[in-house]
């Protein structure tokens, strides 16, 4: 769910939509989600200062509320 949001997102934003690609990780406390873009897209998708990763990180802090995990974010340029 959480991943599905996260790919949905980066595809709005990302200039390279169809090369965007997201793994899950699930943890005992923390799910891990790696968010790969295209080089060009992964300035875009940090922003500023962490400002855009930042306010995905915050939508998505209300998941773990619902579910108790947390979830950590990663941005990496696909290889």
């Amino acid at each position: 769910m959480v991943a599905d949001f996260v790919a949905g997102f980066a595809r709005l934003v990302a200039t390279y939509p169809d090369q965007i690609r997201v793994e899950a990780h699930d943890g005992d406390e923390v799910n891990e989600i790696v968010l790969y873009a295209n080089q060009a897209d992964v300035g875009k998708l940090i922003g500023k200062e962490g400002k855009m990763i930042g306010a995905i990180k915050t939508v998505i802090s209300g998941c773990k509320a619902k579910d108790g995990k947390s979830y950590r974010i990663n941005v990496e340029p696909l290889s």
